[in-house]
């Protein structure tokens, strides 16, 4: 069951202790109702090189599939989401490129994870009331790996990890920004 996410949402509760944490923050000039709908409604073929590397990591995702029909669909599930934000979550060997996520289907499944040789991914993006007006656009990703293997499989990505994590910003954030500002 999905429930209303509080601002900022409540990350801890999913993961306390990530191996892995990227986050990202964009300033719009714009209603964080604003914001967040130009955030749902982009797509992947609107963020140039980010894009293209999830239809890599995740084959068979199309470009005009929007972000929010991305972490709504398989192989992410989403766990908790509110007004202004959505938490998603995926499992398995994320360092494959032959879409190993088991199926989950509802949020304890999530919660519960912890097989060996593979990993989970909390994916969390939200919007917030920004400090003198506008908004703020707050993404943050948490990974944690489960038994040896998978702490060698993580360890194989967190090169593409560091090398690319700063698209979230410049790629999709940025393009959610100006959508809000000009929509």
């Amino acid at each position: 069951m999905i429930a209303d996410v509080m601002v900022p949402p409540p990350l801890d509760a999913w993961m306390p202790a990530p191996a892995v944490r990227v986050s990202h923050q964009r300033r719009a000039d714009a209603a964080p109702e604003r914001l967040w709908s130009a955030a749902r409604a982009m797509r992947l073929r609107d963020t140039r090189l980010l894009g293209r590397l999830i239809r890599w990591r995740i084959p068979g995702v199309p470009a005009d599939a929007s972000f929010d029909e991305l972490f709504r669909s398989q192989p992410f599930l989403p766990l908790e989401e509110g007004e202004l934000g959505l938490l998603s979550g995926l499992v398995g060997r994320i360092w494959t490129l032959r879409r190993d996520y088991p199926r989950l289907t509802e949020p304890d499944e999530f919660r519960a994870w912890d097989r060996g040789g593979t990993a989970k991914v909390l994916f969390a993006n939200w919007v917030e009331p920004g400090p003198g007006g506008g908004s703020l656009l707050r993404s943050e990703t948490r990974v944690q790996a489960f038994g040896a293997q998978g702490q060698l499989g993580l360890a194989s990505v967190r090169p593409l990890i560091r090398a690319f994590q700063h698209l979230v910003a410049t790629d999709a954030m940025a393009t959610a920004a100006r959508g809000a500002a000009s929509g």
